[in-house]
Parts: structure tokens; C-alpha cells; sequence
């Protein structure tokens, strides 16, 4: 039985498997706040996609919570529609990409084969498969992929608190995989201003109903007791407060 790209969008790479995922999380592009800049420059290349263009592949690093995730699975609601799939692939599983080639090549449709939040130790044998993915295996990638990267770590790598011995080696390694990726968009830490418009986003959406200077109040106080000013705090934080919001609604409670 074949894999069925027409109706599933998005995919799990597994084992040397393409797993079909029936209910694919794809954010909004339109609700992501304060990344315009990053937004742009990734739909403009995956258009290019899309298209049967030449596209670059791409990574997306910086501070958590500033939307870099969302922001590439959001492709697919913007280009589903027209032919783009989504692979995700797990860092175990880089070994297995020559069985993944096999397996999209040839078909009409484009794909991302989408990393999320990858770094490497130094020396990791991985990085030179992924640098082999990227550019320079004998075997010609299929021209209907590219891929996205997702890491905290400007170059995919683990600082490291121990005296190398070839301390040169290891940096050479780094750029040389880093360089490989056309487009690099930087995200980072949003302030207060930014986190309220977040906030005041996310409860226009669900279409809560709560006095602004009360909003204002407890999501700065959410924010204090979590991870600070991040897009993934507002969401968690507007989360907490719809769910609390529909408690309320209930007779029977106090």
C-alpha cells in the first residue's frame, strides 16, 4: 500500500518509516506577533518551494518561546493547499535520511523535512550526516525537498566546558555545517510590550471576556512566576485563564 501524500499533510519519520499524522498542529501565521521580519523571509522561501523554484534550506535559532516552531509548521496552512508536506524527523533518525529520499523522490509533491530543536555534542558523528543531507553526499538530494531547523543554539552545538584538544577542529566543523543553510533567522527574548500584545492576541481569538487592567495584571504575574516574557508563556498563560473563565460559567460551582 502506497503512502498517501494527496490527504495526510504531514508525516513522522520513524525507523526508516513515513508514519501519516491525522491531526497535525498548524498554527495560525497570521496571529505570529513580532517575528515579521522572520515570517517574510521564511514564506517568501517556501513559496519559492512551492513553486518548483530554487529554495534554501533553513534554521531558525535563538531564545525559547519566540515562535520558531510555529512559525515553520505554520507553512503547511498557508502551502497545503498547494502541495506542500511536512516530514518530522527525530535526531535518532538522521541516519536513516538516504531511506527517506527513496521514499519523496519522484513525487509532485514539496516537502520540508522538519527538524525541531537540534543540537549536537562536538564531534557527534551526526553532524556529518546532516552536513551530507545538506550538500555534498554522492547521492543528488530529490529537488522537491528542503529543510527547516529549529535550535536554541546559534550553531547547533553544545558549548563545551572542557580543554579540546584540536579546539580548531571542532570550530571548523561547526561553520562548515552552519554555513550550509541559505537562509539563518535569529529570534529572540520579547519584552513586556511585546508578551501583552501576545496575550491581548491569544484572548481576542478565543473571545474571552475579561477587564484589560485585570488581563494586564495576571499575566504579568504569570509571566514572573514562569519562563518570563515568551510567546509560549502568553499561550499558556491565556490557556490557564479560558479554561478558569469556563469553570466560572458553571452554576453548581461557588
Amino acid at each position: 500500500m502506497g503512502i498517501d501524500f494527496e490527504n495526510a499533510l504531514a508525516f513522522r519519520f520513524k525507523d526508516g518509516k513515513l508514519q501519516p499524522i491525522l491531526q497535525p498542529h498548524i498554527p495560525d501565521f497570521e496571529t505570529l506577533l513580532h517575528i515579521d521580519k522572520q515570517k517574510e523571509e521564511l514564506r517568501k522561501n517556501t513559496l519559492k518551494l512551492v513553486k518548483g523554484l530554487p529554495a534554501h534550506d533553513a534554521l531558525l535559532w535563538g531564545d525559547r518561546g519566540t515562535g520558531k516552531s510555529s512559525l515553520v509548521k505554520s507553512m503547511l496552512g498557508l502551502f497545503g493547499k498547494d502541495g506542500l508536506r511536512m516530514v518530522q524527523i527525530y535526531q535518532m533518525d538522521i541516519i536513516h535520511i538516504s531511506d527517506l529520499y527513496e521514499l519523496l523522490r519522484g513525487t509532485q509533491k514539496k516537502f520540508i523535512l522538519f527538524f525541531d530543536d537540534l543540537s549536537f555534542e562536538h564531534h557527534d558523528e551526526q553532524v556529518n550526516i546532516l552536513k551530507s543531507l545538506l550538500d555534498g553526499d554522492v547521492e543528488e538530494r530529490p529537488p522537491n525537498v528542503v529543510v527547516y531547523v529549529t535550535s536554541n543554539r546559534r550553531n547547533l552545538m553544545e558549548e563545551s566546558e572542557r580543554e579540546e584538544k584540536f579546539p580548531e577542529e571542532g570550530r571548523i566543523q561547526v561553520v562548515s555545517l552552519v554555513e550550509r543553510f541559505g537562509i539563518r533567522l535569529g529570534f529572540f527574548s520579547f519584552g513586556k510590550r511585546e508578551y501583552l500584545d501576545i496575550v491581548k492576541n491569544y484572548v481576542k481569538i478565543k473571545g474571552l471576556s475579561i477587564n484589560e487592567e485585570e488581563l494586564t495584571q495576571r499575566a504579568l504575574k504569570w509571566a514572573s512566576q514562569r519562563q518570563g516574557f515568551s510567546g509560549r508563556t502568553a499561550y499558556q498563560f491565556v490557556r490557564d485563564l479560558e479554561g478558569e473563565l469556563m469553570l466560572k460559567s458553571y452554576k453548581w460551582l461557588p
